[in-house]
């Protein structure tokens, strides 16, 4: 699930994650758009710091399968409830959203649908085609969930074949239950190898700090990632998106990111966008590459 900055952050926020204004005239033409046609993303309903840097170099991201999840994870800001039925329209909506941006490089989330028997995944792979039929220059990501791990599930993502499918394993095992309730850390890392050895090109997972995690456990959910064939590695400081949600622990510091960031690279991951601010799909369209 993607994670993104809400606009209120908890009194005596160190300065690093203070955010400027997003702005260009590139973010200026896509708002404007996105306001105009009503359009739909992550980015603005969550008012994500990094939006005027990804927006002004073409990349947007889209939630499918409606904004009420199945799971109420202790750290997501997403509604948690009975979800809307399915809108079998939605893959129609979303291309024509990434064709009216003209968005270069596209990342679909969803929320967890485990009310549906198939998890959402016929949506996911029609939206897919939808996008690239629509868009045929416009590369793709992925964000999935993890499906309860149902194989058949994952392989409509396989047959689709973005350009990254990326699933966060979000924190350290031991935090897991806590901080994901219904999700299982080996089940993500399981959801991953799988993804590869099934033969996707890049494998991509994020976790976020400061729900009270060691470095150690840092170091070694990153070797559990690398060890599952993950090629690509997001790391943000966890942000509390209400006061219902589970408390900030800790502000890591950026230069203990920087350690993380230079560890992961050293283990051999393509990229490791390491940071206070990082999300999701940051720098997404630099994964492709």
């Amino acid at each position: 699930m993607e994670t993104v900055l809400e606009n209120t952050l908890p009194v005596g926020k160190p300065k690093w994650l203070r955010v400027k204004l997003p702005i260009g005239q590139k973010y200026t033409e896509l708002r404007g758009l996105v306001d105009k046609y009503s359009l739909n993303t992550i980015c603005t309903s969550g008012s994500c710091p990094n939006m005027g840097e990804c927006w002004g170099e073409g990349t947007a991201t889209f939630m499918i399968l409606g904004n009420i999840c199945t799971r109420s994870c202790g750290f997501c800001g997403v509604k948690t409830g009975r979800p809307e039925t399915v809108d079998w329209d939605e893959p129609e909506k979303v291309a024509r959203s990434i064709k009216i941006m003209n968005i270069k490089h596209a990342v679909i989330t969803s929320v967890d649908r485990d009310d549906l028997k198939d998890g959402g995944s016929i949506i996911w792979i029609e939206t897919v085609k939808a996008i690239r039929r629509m868009n045929p220059n416009t590369t793709l990501e992925t964000l999935i969930p993890d499906f309860q791990g149902i194989e058949r599930n994952i392989d409509r993502i396989v047959e689709a074949n973005p350009e990254v499918v990326s699933h966060n394993v979000e924190t350290v095992r031991r935090l897991t239950r806590e901080v994901r309730i219904q999700a299982k850390y080996d089940r993500s890392l399981e959801v991953l190898k799988y993804l590869k050895d099934k033969g996707i090109n890049r494998t991509k997972s994020g976790i976020m700090l400061g729900l009270g995690e060691t470095e150690e456990e840092v170091f070694q959910t990153m070797q559990d990632l690398h060890n599952a064939k993950v090629d690509i590695v997001t790391i943000g400081q966890y942000l509390q998106p209400s006061k219902k949600h589970l408390p900030v622990k800790e502000f890591i510091t950026p230069e203990q990111f920087a350690i993380y960031e230079k560890f992961g690279l050293n283990l051999g991951f393509r990229h490791v966008e390491s940071g206070p601010l990082v999300r999701s799909s940051y720098k997404a369209q630099k994964h492709i590459l």
